[in-house]
């Protein structure tokens, strides 16, 4: 299991990409590489695959592919959407062999305090019914509405990660958001 570290990069793609090409300073860049991208790459995977340890189990086979095909990164794409394509693509493989499907768990969406909005409102049942129609949705609008809306990437790079017409990433995330509201208003 890989051990969490703080998301924060302490130095620019560029600089790691140095360091990790680099004959004596590898380790290093692949040590920085994990702690500037682990907490979002665990976040992104959790979200496609549902449980804790397949998580940890697809962020290390990405980890994996990363170190194997460093050196085939062409700079093309930032750095960031290389390794979410990584992450995406193991992530949806490993959904394909065990059959699984997408889940956001109720421990996903958090409450943004402790206290109920009013006596009226059960923050619990809110919480779930909105993860049941996060859930009720294809597998592609599932991983969509979750990059633009919690992860609050741009289209474009959404586009990048999922190598997905812009357009066609728009119209997904406005299905999505229309077949929620339809699930909310439904139940």
């Amino acid at each position: 299991m890989i051990q969490t570290i703080q998301s924060k990069p302490s130095v620019d793609d560029r600089s790691l990409l140095a360091l990790i090409r680099g004959d004596h300073t590898r380790e290093e860049g692949f040590r920085l590489l994990i702690r500037a991208y682990q907490v979002r790459l665990y976040n992104h995977i959790r979200t496609i695959v549902g449980s804790h340890e397949d998580t940890d189990d697809v962020l290390q086979n990405t980890f994996v592919k990363i170190f194997r095909n460093i050196e085939k990164f062409e700079e093309k794409s930032s750095l960031f959407t290389w390794i979410y394509r990584i992450a995406t693509r193991e992530s949806l493989n490993h959904l394909q062999t065990r059959k699984n499907h997408l889940s956001i768990e109720s421990d996903h969406i958090s409450p943004v305090n402790d206290r109920k909005a009013d006596d009226y409102f059960d923050e619990e049942t809110a919480v779930r019914r909105i993860n049941e129609a996060i859930n009720s949705l294809p597998e592609k609008q599932k991983m969509v509405f979750h990059l633009r809306y919690y992860e609050g990437l741009s289209y474009q790079d959404i586009s990048d990660i999922t190598e997905t017409s812009v357009g066609a990433l728009k119209a997904s995330y406005h299905h999505a958001v229309k077949k929620i509201e339809s699930f909310l208003k439904e139940t």
